[in-house]
């Protein structure tokens, strides 16, 4: 194990703290409504947190993931010092997603996070990047159940709050035997719930998601809640997803970076309405960045944001391209109401890959 520096032990200052009982299954307790964000790298920041709970009707309880933080890293960082550690709506169901391996990086990371006020904790266990698997993080850690056991374990007995996990199908092939008694270990070892992307890390994004990998760990775990995650596009495949599957939640990642109305688990509008409503949270979004982030950090997030969602709006290269052209915050937002002045339209469906 990696030795700690005298200045990170410094840092952790939390006192331990008594388990978070709740009445009734935590995750409904804290996230009543159906449909969740997905964590994602560069894009479930504090700005586009508030975007997409500007859609969600009051009382906005529910679970708001951040980017991906590293338990490495998490215990020499303070609450609003880079924009993926800006907790400005942590009284909003704050839920980190760390990236964790190591006994004394969690518990320094739980302590800290624990004192920001979060409200449940999430263990990486799905990121397919190389940087991640190199460091026995993320889906690599599915290679090794009973390492991943441990990693849970570690994490709930520092923790006072919910500890879940999010993972993948498997590293290159389906063993559904294999994940699910993977599963199994993941749940002995205290997760509260389960998220499951039914693709392989060797998938990524590609290919079809298989959906019946969720259905038949819910069918495992009947009283157990799990979420499925995978390629839900529109409110039709929210609720077909529940209806094949019977999870608990259904966790929406870049589809909810264009259509972020999709959080209220409601017919959608027309196309062109939509892209209005599109339009407006893009502009909340930038001023979201305007109100918290240093100008260069903003526009990175911003064009960033627009990227992900350009396969699903009509003339999005052209946005892109308006975005890119901009020079600071201001001619962000003339681009943004220009674009918007005319009527846009926003795709049901692609298979484009970002």
């Amino acid at each position: 194990m990696e030795s700690i520096s005298p200045e990170l032990v410094k840092t952790d200052l939390i006192k331990p703290r008594e388990k978070v009982v709740y009445d009734g299954h935590p995750l409904d307790r804290l996230s009543p409504n159906p449909v969740m964000l997905a964590p994602m790298v560069g894009l479930t920041h504090y700005a586009v947190r508030q975007g997409v709970a500007d859609f969600l009707p009051d009382p906005k309880r529910a679970l708001w993931p951040t980017e991906m933080l590293n338990s490495r890293r998490v215990p020499s960082q303070h609450p609003n010092d880079s924009p993926e550690v800006c907790f400005a709506d942590m009284d909003n169901g704050l839920y980190p997603q760390l990236l964790a391996n190591e006994e004394e990086f969690i518990r320094m990371s739980v302590r800290r996070l624990e004192g920001w006020g979060v409200k449940a904790l999430d263990i990486n266990m799905g990121c397919p990047v190389n940087k991640a698997l190199k460091h026995n993080y993320g889906v690599a850690l599915m290679g090794d159940p009973v390492y991943a056991r441990e990693v849970v374990a570690t994490t709930v007995k520092y923790a006072t709050v919910p500890v879940s996990v999010k993972l993948r199908a498997g590293l290159e092939t389906y063993d559904e035997k294999y994940l699910f008694n993977f599963v199994d270990g993941l749940f002995e070892s205290g997760a509260s719930w389960i998220t499951l992307h039914p693709r392989t890390a060797e998938q990524k994004r590609r290919g079809k998601p298989n959906w019946n990998l969720i259905k038949n760990l819910k069918l495992r775990h009947p009283d157990r809640r799990i979420i499925g995650n995978g390629d839900v596009q529109c409110h039709e495949e929210i609720v077909e997803a529940f209806e094949l599957t019977g999870c608990d939640r259904v966790m929406i990642g870049r589809a909810l970076m264009v259509k972020p109305w999709l959080i209220r688990h409601e017919p959608e509008p027309d196309a062109h309405t939509q892209g209005e409503w599109y339009g407006q949270f893009l502009k909340a979004v930038l001023k979201y960045c305007r109100e918290q982030y240093e100008e260069s950090a903003g526009m990175r997030r911003l064009r960033f944001l627009q990227r992900q969602g350009k396969p699903w709006v009509e003339f999005g290269e052209y946005l892109q391209g308006r975005l890119q052209a901009a020079q600071n915050y201001e001619e962000m937002s003339t681009a943004l109401d220009k674009f918007f002045a005319q009527k846009q339209k926003i795709i049901k469906k692609t298979e484009l890959r970002t």
